[in-house]
């Protein structure tokens, strides 16, 4: 027989802990001697968590005020559209260079006169920007952010 041709189970018999002496893990059951991670009731504590001294982040002074996750919608006023015609979208916008970016919300907001008529398909508008755009002729029509189009994977 050799080595490479021991046939060994592994041991499915669970051991006890904290049973007695003869159970093998007696009296302290592994877990060593005193301390927190001794006690009954332990779980994984935070990464913050500094053993009862008052953790850094609670330490360290805060920044005021609040940032949000959420992106803030490009802005475009009523004047600027004048310099489109027709059918105005994310995309129309971003090829008159009103807007940097197509696939982002964009909100029309009064300013100035428009003359033009167009159908203005945006994520927002105000009320006085739609009933501006309805009194020179157009409309307005809500309709969701552009989605990306994903870069299909070559086959090979």
């Amino acid at each position: 027989m050799k080595y490479n041709q021991l046939i060994v189970s592994k041991n499915t018999d669970r051991t006890r802990a904290g049973r007695g002496i003869s159970a093998g893990r007696g009296k302290t059951a592994g877990r060593g001697t005193k301390g927190q991670k001794s006690r009954t009731g332990h779980h994984k504590l935070p990464a913050s968590f500094m053993g009862g001294q008052r953790a850094i982040m609670q330490a360290i002074p805060k920044m005021k005020g609040f940032k949000s996750i959420h992106a803030k919608a490009q802005v475009v006023y009523t004047d600027t559209l004048n310099a489109v015609k027709g059918k105005v979208d994310n995309f129309t916008l971003a090829e008159a260079n009103l807007i940097a970016d197509p696939f982002a919300k964009v909100k029309v907001i009064t300013r100035g006169e428009i003359t033009s008529k167009i159908e203005l398909e945006t994520q927002f508008a105000s009320k006085t920007a739609i009933e501006a755009i309805k009194k020179a002729g157009g409309s307005f029509k809500k309709v969701a952010v552009p989605a990306r189009k994903k870069a299909e994977k070559e086959d090979k």
